[in-house]
């Protein structure tokens, strides 16, 4: 065996040990060395390959290690027996294709961008700075539901701005309003069916696939979800969004929200999911008070993020569980770490107290407020249009009852603006007619003044 024994061809590119190593453990990964086959002795080996000691000792430690060769007792290494190689993929089988490029529009209305001039560079650039330099322990591992800390900030904050009550205990980090609600279906595995929303917000429905839930489409009206359709429909787990309807923008009155309270405490184990996306900005009245300060029975599950007021790439958002649901999300999750690193937790902490959130909330809400109102007085220009939601939000709904939602949405790609379709949103219920969405937030000013420029002379 030693004289026919396979040997490498030595380059100047890695250390001899490590080309050696590599070599021998091909041959037994191909079968050219088959199990059970004798290595040449170490010095042995120093002669066929013109190596020191040192190299072929490293060398066979390093197989041994790794379990390509046997050592045994006066018998020297042997090679182990592995598995055959898998045969290989045929050439391109199997393998995803990419995806052809998306379209590239000149204007694209978007629901979830925002105006990355009004993101605070210097501000953040500094807390970043100071949480990275002045909290060495922050290497080490966190909560598991997030920093205490910033969970105070947050239940001090939502107290302030949007009237919820909770302790930092009961919030939840995490690594955006998505994976809360993947988490909270993970402590709600009895609820094998969700009411949403319809129209609605996609993402709902897609985690509620994920899981292997059913879907229930509850119809929207003029107040938000249709509390008797809900009530009807048999389920005990509905997701709503309140104080600004995605896609249709309707707030919730007090009403509504008594009645879908009243449902969720009416039998054991029911549940309600407010997702409060982007309550932050209105427009013709104040913020109005989060379902879940209303809600006495805890049966209210609070969902917030900061991918609307600050930027999608902040990927912080937080959730507020009732008492029951914590003890749960505590015995389910207690092993795992937060998903959201801690530096950045500290910079957000730091970003609230140091009241730099609230500044920026003010600055940000003023462009908003005079995007939106530039971008509606343009369009509702537009002969026979009609614009609903525009109270709050940083989306609209447009509607020409003189051309199809088609019409709409096709017109406005060939003059090389995107706009969403209503009906992209809607299940079971028809969607309002000749209506599309339309997001302002991540276009300028000058652009949302080509944008509506381009959709009059589409739509005209």
């Amino acid at each position: 065996m030693a004289d026919s024994f396979p040997l490498p061809v030595f380059d100047a590119g890695a250390p001899l040990y490590l080309q050696l190593y590599r070599h021998i453990a091909g041959a037994v990964r191909s079968g050219a060395l088959p199990p059970g086959a004798k290595l040449p002795s170490k010095r042995r080996m120093c002669a066929l390959a013109g190596v020191s000691m040192s190299t072929v000792e490293a060398a066979y430690s390093l197989l041994a290690a790794e379990g390509y060769v046997l050592s045994k007792p006066r018998s020297g290494y042997v090679c182990a027996d592995l598995l055959p190689p898998a045969p290989p993929l045929a050439e391109g089988a199997d393998i995803p294709q990419p995806r052809a490029a998306p379209a590239r529009w000149a204007f694209d209305c978007s629901t979830s961008a925002v105006d990355v001039s009004a993101f605070p560079f210097s501000s953040w650039a500094r807390i970043t700075k100071e949480a990275v330099y002045e909290n060495p322990g922050l290497l080490q591992r966190g909560h598991p539901q997030g920093d205490e800390p910033l969970r105070a900030a947050l239940a001090g904050l939502l107290a302030q701005y949007r009237g919820v009550r909770c302790s930092p205990e009961q919030v939840v980090v995490g690594a955006g309003a998505d994976h809360l609600l993947s988490l909270l279906l993970q402590l709600l595995p009895e609820q094998r069916a969700i009411a949403l929303e319809d129209p609605g917000y996609p993402a709902a429905y897609a985690a509620a696939s994920l899981h292997g839930r059913r879907s229930v489409p509850i119809p929207v009206d003029g107040e938000g979800m249709d509390p008797e359709a809900l009530a009807s429909s048999g389920v005990g787990l509905a997701y709503v969004t309140p104080s600004h309807q995605f896609p249709l923008g309707v707030t919730m009155p007090a009403g509504r929200r008594s009645r879908l309270l009243h449902w969720a405490a009416s039998a054991p184990d029911r549940w309600l999911i407010e997702d409060d996306y982007d309550s932050e900005f209105r427009w013709s009245s104040r913020p109005i008070p989060a379902l879940q300060g209303m809600d006495r029975a805890g049966r209210v599950v609070y969902l917030g993020t900061f991918s609307r007021s600050i930027a999608p790439a902040i990927r912080v958002a937080y959730m507020i569980l009732p008492p029951e649901l914590l003890e749960r999300c505590r015995r389910t999750f207690s092993h795992g770490a937060c998903a959201v690193s801690r530096f950045e937790q500290e910079s957000l902490r730091r970003f609230i107290v140091q009241g730099l959130y609230g500044r920026h909330l003010r600055r940000a809400g003023n462009l908003y407020r005079k995007k939106c109102a530039r971008f509606t007085g343009a369009l509702a220009a537009i002969p026979g249009a009609s614009i609903s939601g525009a109270e709050a939000g940083l989306h609209f709904l447009f509607t020409l009852p003189r051309l199809s939602e088609a019409e709409l949405v096709g017109r406005a790609a060939a003059n090389s603006v995107r706009v969403h379709p209503l009906s992209r949103y809607c299940r079971a219920v028809p969607p309002k007619p000749s209506t599309v969405v339309l997001g302002f937030a991540g276009l300028t000013e000058g652009e949302l003044d080509q944008a509506a420029a381009l959709l009059k002379q589409a739509w005209v």
